[in-house]
């Protein structure tokens, strides 16, 4: 399954094409199909494999770039969405089904790191990021409670959706930002200075500067909004080494964003788009997951790691 150079990539100013964006692969891949909603995908460097999640059949995936086979991680998962890496190469996982954030260790146990805000159960962890003091920031939306399809039909505890911060020292589940319809996807710019989030309800990209303190917010402003070509829901979000945000638009393909805020173009995806990350040797293949499929593109553009800027010899020296 592939598709031409014309269809994967649309220019839609200049500094996409400028700035490499279009150079690289000429199709997509498919690394694998027959997921129910792909999602979360997550590249670790270690082992050279990358893990998702399948959410309504209530399963981890991993990828393995060496074989390229692909296994079952976990099952069950939690009906697990997003996950990400800390600073120790350990697996972050947002457990939807289970309304908590959960690390793997070296050993594969888990530890619970969040369940609840203020003794209420969480609503459904979606995304996490972490950033270089460790901390790790989480969105809540109600996704996972809404229907049995991707968690289990519950009345929230805490009655909105909201964006946490876990203290890497004492553990403490923080509000740091309350103001989204549903908060997805969040990333902080490379220099940790903000905090980008996605509201898939609300349509927008919202932009929020990190105080000097480190752990908490100012108010959020619109970084992008939903165009009128059909974009209706923005998802996962990742900064590229030149300062552009790329952004899993679902309906409409993968977006990238210059600095400024201009959507400078897009890579077509025959489905529905969930979350992007990336990966590879350099750091330059970026997967894709979509409904039922994980695709991947390599690239002449380089994504920054996951964990925020600073020497991870687990990362860097891959």
């Amino acid at each position: 399954m592939a598709t031409e150079r014309p269809e994967l990539y649309t220019c839609l100013d200049d500094r996409f094409r400028t700035g490499r964006c279009m150079n690289g692969d000429d199709a997509l891949e498919v690394l694998y199909t027959g997921c129910r909603w792909a999602e979360g995908p997550i590249y670790l460097p270690a082992w050279r494999q990358l893990i998702w999640s399948d959410i309504p059949n209530d399963r981890m995936l991993r990828w393995d770039e060496t074989t390229e086979t692909v296994s079952v991680f976990r099952s069950p998962a939690g009906h697990t969405n997003g996950n990400t890496l800390d600073r120790q190469g350990r697996l972050i996982t947002c457990e939807q089904g289970n309304r908590r954030v959960t690390r793997t260790e070296h050993d594969g146990t888990l530890t619970v790191l969040a369940d609840r805000w203020q003794g209420k159960r969480l609503n459904s962890p979606n995304d996490a990021t972490v950033k270089s003091d460790g901390s790790i920031w989480f969105s809540d939306p109600d996704f996972g409670i809404t229907s049995d399809y991707e968690g289990y039909r519950a009345e929230s505890e805490i009655g909105s959706n909201n964006v946490y911060r876990i203290d890497p020292d004492t553990g403490e589940v923080r509000l740091v930002a309350d103001c989204f319809a549903a908060p997805n996807g969040l990333v902080f710019s490379p220099d940790e200075r903000q905090l980008f989030v996605s509201d898939t309800r609300g349509g927008a990209i919202r932009v929020f500067d990190v105080h000097p303190d480190g752990d908490s917010l100012s108010d959020g402003e619109v970084f992008a909004k939903a165009d009128a070509e059909g974009v209706a829901r923005f998802d996962n979000l990742r900064f590229d080494d030149g300062g552009r945000l790329w952004v899993a638009a679902m309906a409409d393909g993968v977006h990238c964003y210059d600095p400024d805020g201009t959507l400078i173009g897009r890579l077509n995806v025959p489905e529905t788009v969930s979350n992007i990350s990336w990966g590879g040797a350099k750091r330059n293949r970026l997967f894709i997951t979509a409904e039922t499929s994980l695709y991947s593109v390599v690239m002449a553009v380089t994504g920054t790691h996951p964990t925020g800027p600073g020497r991870r010899p687990w990362l860097d020296a891959s």
